[in-house]
């Protein structure tokens, strides 16, 4: 009787052991981010109040933030970060150590642009190593700390900022653990984000095959209507140390600079995706087998069966292409759901305009003139600013132009809808912002 209750005791205590510990996502910016700051060296808080930069007259410094702790122990971890670097003669690069027992000594995460300085640093220390673009332990570890380097060629160069530290902490057991038959029955609701296809082997001959990373990354930049070259913006993304294309937290750094927010993270479901789409941020997620040995594919939103849809740069054809969910969810979360989690920066600009931002009380759409010939002006009136989408569609309900879809402030805005190119007859204008949506009719003669 006693060795069946040490039997039975031991295999409700392994049980418990191999109960992996939860995702946990630790991240601090602007306000949060100066109140960690423990110790500066020729930095200082940026005028913003929100940032670092150097000193004045300086060509070096660094910033120590206070150490954090984590809820649940962690054997994995997804750093980044987001600042900004005026010019080729301004870096930074950050720095972690580990704590366990003792700290470990300093180890570089990553740079951003270029890498200005003698040497590299470590990637390596008692109990784990950074493997390109993660942190990898040998065993659990529960506390870590932030450091952050400045540099600069010239003291008369401006210096580089930083608002934004991230790090996801992640068990291993959990991906060893996934569930795919359970994440494939998941079916989210429809929803879709268009954006601009660019096929990654015709972007470039030469590194065509080794920039998916940036390329999928460039479909969210134009989803959020911001122009970017998605060659020049893959070779921006090139790490010289490493000697790659497709490094995580650069990848996410290099969208920062273009006007988005954003961080290294991992999905676990594919409702935990679509909760991010419907607020208006964006994933792109990295695969590995049976669809590629290694891949990133911006992630397009859910049909109306809650099959996935995506953006896939190396596929000609792969504007809004849908895989077998199976063999896509064995790709993505059997390979540990790491994604880009991106949503606007708070510096991007959603509507031109030269006028004040007005007060409105009520949340309004029309046109004028209504009937029209050819071309007319669509006002919109939005109480509360948000991710918004302008659509048309004809009669059949078939959508025939997307007049604007990003974020916008709250207040009044107009847009000139050119229908030239369309038959007479009615059509149906459809906005959505936030929770607030609108329908009218308008007619087309000519």
């Amino acid at each position: 009787m006693a060795k069946k209750l040490i039997l039975f005791f031991l295999i409700l205590t392994g049980a418990a052991i191999c109960q992996p510990y939860p995702d946990q996502h630790y991240f601090f910016e602007k306000d949060s981010l100066v109140k960690k700051i423990e110790s500066m060296s020729g930095m200082k808080i940026g005028p913003d109040g929100k940032s670092i930069v150097l000193e004045d007259n300086v060509t070096e410094g660094y910033t120590i933030f206070s150490p954090d702790s984590s809820k649940y122990p962690f054997n994995e971890g997804l750093p980044s970060w987001n600042g900004k670097v005026p010019n080729d003669n301004s870096s930074f690069k950050v720095l972690m150590r580990f704590f366990k027992g003792s700290w470990s000594g300093w180890v570089t995460v990553g740079y951003w642009k270029n890498n200005i300085w003698p040497s590299y640093g470590s990637t390596s220390f008692t109990g784990g190593t950074v493997n390109i673009d993660e942190v990898d332990f040998t065993s659990y570890f529960t506390k870590w700390q932030f450091q952050v380097v400045m540099k600069r060629t010239a003291a008369s160069q401006p210096s580089a900022t930083l608002h934004k530290l991230s790090f996801f902490l992640s068990d291993k057991l959990t991906t060893s653990n996934v569930n795919i038959t359970n994440i494939v029955k998941d079916k989210p609701a429809a929803i879709f984000i268009p954006t601009d296809h660019f096929y990654q082997y015709a972007l470039d001959p030469v590194i065509g095959g080794s920039i998916c990373s940036p390329t999928s990354t460039s479909m969210v930049l134009r989803s959020y209507k911001i122009m970017v070259d998605p060659l020049q913006f893959a070779k921006n993304n090139y790490d010289p140390y490493w000697e790659i294309y497709g490094v995580w937290p650069r990848t996410v750094q290099n969208a920062v600079q273009n006007g988005l927010s954003g961080a290294v993270t991992r999905y676990r479901t594919w409702s935990q995706v679509y909760d991010i789409l419907a607020a208006g941020g964006r994933v792109v997620m990295s695969v590995g087998k049976p669809l590629y040995s290694g891949h990133l594919i911006m992630v397009a939103g859910f049909n109306a069966n809650g099959d996935p849809i995506v953006h896939d740069p190396a596929k000609s054809n792969g504007y809004s292409y849908v895989f077998n969910k199976t063999d896509l969810s064995t790709s993505w979360f059997a390979k540990g759901g790491v994604s880009y989690t991106f949503f606007p920066g708070d510096n991007m600009t959603s509507v031109e305009s030269d006028e004040p931002v007005q007060s409105v009380q009520e949340f309004t759409l029309a046109n004028y003139p209504n009937p029209f010939n050819g071309q007319t002006t669509i006002s919109f009136e939005t109480p509360e600013g948000g991710y918004t989408r302008v659509t048309v569609y004809d009669i059949t309900g078939r959508e025939v132009e997307r007049l604007y879809d990003g974020m916008m402030q709250a207040g009044k805005h107009t847009f000139r809808w050119n229908a030239n190119s369309l038959p007479t007859g009615n059509y149906f204008i459809h906005a959505v912002c936030g929770q607030n949506s609108k329908t009218f009719k308008a007619l087309l003669l000519k």
